[in-house]
């Protein structure tokens, strides 16, 4: 058979144009053990068989969906040899090989889901030590020649994080931006939901409406009207958390990016072009968390391998609670942990800020096992993938990996969660107290941590001015033994 006429097998993770251009026949399948493996979001599970089966109308006469037990089940009862693109996590990878060895998959095709390739970033890599984002976002804009000036980035800066840290604006309840583009559910999204609650499944969260694309044509509205009308308030902003604006001036373009709906380079170029009409430090901003972080966490994920999810480099343990396994924000009563759990539970999304110095800084804190964090980060957030976690929450959230992919651990007392939120006002605990029944438990879970690891950072001057501030406490003793005994959050 030639290979233009073989059939291409995509997950639900590769649903765009550019992983089923030409006029192949394509085969999608529902694995019912697949959507059984892992206790995962509602939501998520819905924007993975919706867009299977949009892409299956779509594609009319050209797309066979199957549904079955096993993937491997499905091919055996498809009956012909197909190919199939590098999938996303190292457990897919062994299933496709072994399904190759078997005879059911004949070819394996390098992603096109994202900018760099595999091989290339391999080259890349050959030969570094230390894994450095921002080197490997220059040579990303250089090669891809974005917002670049010649041999120079436009504007002359290479990076404008320094000025996208405000906190909110005073006052206010909300960011003064339109709001995002929102999609319309259909008879497909109805018949998901049906038959989800037909089978049955062990998942956490709620079911809700439908908040992000699973269709090209929606994600591509949905990135238009972002660059639009949304772009040029992102980056003052994007650190900074206000409770009744979950998405503040986010994209929102994780999901669809994730699900294979957009191009990265695609994505990149449409807000370059809005360059001039929103401020550069939000389009740099925008560009370096698509063109630079994603793409970095993609390779690093497959440079890394499987064994990276086991590093624990501050021996951490603690098996997740179940008020936080089952997504209970009514266990909670700081402000920030119970609207961060209550986002998840309720979208299956919270933004950066809130995963990392919210969710992953108490995670830190109390000495949550860092694979099983990542584990729960991959089945609870709608955008959450195999490849998407590790490198996110091990190496830099929880710092496991002995710096590898930070230089010092994202931990912070209440003092920054006051200054970049709207939550502290009314939180029943006190950002400014260690000690007490008001004590806030990321300040005194901060002094707690750093009195307990001190010896492991001792050698990292980026942590000099913490541990000397520690050295200065006269009553770390008693902050240690409350935070041991501590039952509430």
């Amino acid at each position: 058979m030639a290979e233009i006429d073989r059939p291409l097998w995509l997950f639900g993770d590769q649903l765009g144009a550019h992983f089923h251009h030409g006029t192949r026949e394509v085969l999608l399948v529902e694995s019912e053990n697949a959507l059984r493996r892992r206790p995962y979001h509602r939501q998520k599970l819905h924007l993975v068989l919706s867009g299977m089966r949009h892409l299956a109308a779509e594609l009319g006469e050209r797309a066979t969906l199957l549904r079955a037990t096993t993937y491997r089940a499905a091919l055996a009862e498809y009956g012909r040899p197909v190919a199939v693109h590098e999938p996303g996590s190292h457990a897919a990878e062994e299933l496709v090989r072994a399904l190759e060895r078997d005879g059911l998959v004949a070819e394996v095709l390098p992603t096109p889901g994202f900018a760099l390739s595999r091989k290339e970033f391999a080259a890349w890599a050959r030969g570094r030590e230390r894994f450095l984002m921002e080197d490997f976002y220059r040579d990303q804009r250089r090669r891809f020649e974005v917002l670049m000036d010649a041999d120079e980035p436009v504007g002359g800066r290479w990076n404008y994080d320094a000025d996208n840290r405000e906190p909110p604006p005073k006052g206010a309840s909300r960011l003064p931006v339109e709001p995002p583009w929102w999609p319309e559910e259909d008879e497909i999204d109805e018949r998901v939901r049906a038959d989800l609650d037909a089978m049955d499944l062990d998942t956490v969260g709620r079911d809700g409406p439908r908040l992000f694309p699973v269709t090209s044509a929606e994600a591509h509205a949905a990135l238009e009207h972002f660059v639009r009308h949304r772009l040029a308030a992102f980056g003052p902003h994007e650190d900074a958390i206000l409770g009744e604006d979950w998405a503040m001036a986010h994209s929102l373009l994780s999901v669809p990016l994730n699900l294979g709906l957009l191009h990265p380079l695609d994505v990149v170029r449409a807000a370059e072009r809005r360059a001039g009409d929103a401020p550069l430090s939000s389009v740099e901003g925008f560009v370096r968390q698509v063109l630079g972080w994603r793409e970095y966490v993609w390779h690093l994920y497959w440079h890394f391998g499987p064994e990276y999810k086991r590093n624990n480099g501050f021996r951490a343990r603690v098996r997740l609670p179940e008020w936080w396994a089952e997504l209970d924000p009514g266990a909670v009563r700081a402000k920030c942990l119970k609207s961060a759990l209550a986002g998840v539970r309720d979208r299956g999304w919270v933004h950066h800020i809130q995963r990392l110095m919210v969710l992953g800084n108490h995670g830190l804190q109390r000495g949550y096992d860092p694979a099983e964090l990542s584990d729960w980060f991959t089945t609870s957030f709608v955008d959450g993938f195999p490849w998407v976690m590790p490198v996110n929450v091990v190496g830099m959230s929880q710092h496991a990996d002995g710096g590898v992919m930070a230089t010092k651990p994202y931990l912070s007392g209440g003092a920054y969660v006051n200054r970049m939120s709207d939550h502290c006002s009314t939180c029943p605990y006190d950002p400014r107290k260690r000690l007490g029944d008001e004590a806030c438990p990321f300040t005194a879970g901060y002094w707690a941590w750093l009195h307990g690891n001190a010896r492991e950072l001792s050698g990292n001057h980026r942590m000099t001015r913490a541990l000397s501030g520690l050295r200065r406490l006269d009553d770390v003793e008693a902050v240690v033994e409350q935070e041991l005994g501590r039952e509430q959050f």
